[in-house]
């Protein structure tokens, strides 16, 4: 009976020490308060919902895809000059740093701009990571106010919620943001 109860406790040590071995960590993000101004709609801890987009190069993606990936949308447009300030950060503190990293996917979404200009816009800027079109704001409209302007981030964790989510050009809340995605892709 005794020798019963050692190997059953030395199976139970090893099964918590298997069993720990493939726990997620938690990951510690910081609160954020989306301000009423900043006209989202969607919310932290939502979960995206499907739908597809066309980037620039004809490749269809799909959000149903992007389950087990860090996701950044940055909303924007080749008339927002915020945006224009804010798309080289992106490139060289974002895109270039996790390009590699198959956990991260990063879509530039053109608000309702033929893709010829969005081809164009891309080039000015100077920048790698792929931009999507997005036709009437419809991927947009899923975020946010479709009356309100672009110039805005949101990041979606491995399990498809919206972890963060930006609105113009704010050095500290990008620093921040840049900071999520870092511990996400831990």
């Amino acid at each position: 009976m005794k020798s019963i109860l050692i190997s059953t406790k030395i199976a139970l040590v090893g099964l918590l020490i298997f069993s720990n071995a493939f726990a997620q960590p938690v990951i510690e993000l910081p609160a954020q308060e989306i301000p009423a101004e900043y006209e989202f709609i969607a919310k932290i801890g939502d979960l995206i919902p499907d739908f597809t987009m066309t980037l620039t190069n004809g490749k269809k993606v799909s959000s149903k895809d992007w389950k087990g990936k860090v996701v950044m949308l940055q909303f924007t447009a080749s008339w927002c000059g915020v945006c224009r300030k804010e798309m080289p950060f992106i490139e060289k503190d974002i895109w270039l740093k996790h390009k590699r990293n198959n956990d991260f996917l990063l879509f530039g979404v053109d608000r309702d701009e033929p893709l010829e200009k969005v081809k164009r816009y891309q080039k000015e800027m100077d920048i790698s990571y792929p931009l999507a079109l997005d036709p009437f704001a419809d991927v947009f409209g899923i975020f946010a106010n479709k009356r309100a302007g672009v110039t805005r981030n949101v990041i979606i964790d491995k399990s498809g919620k919206i972890v963060y989510m930006t609105r113009l050009f704010k050095e500290n809340e990008f620093r921040e943001m840049v900071q999520v995605i870092g511990l996400l892709l831990k």
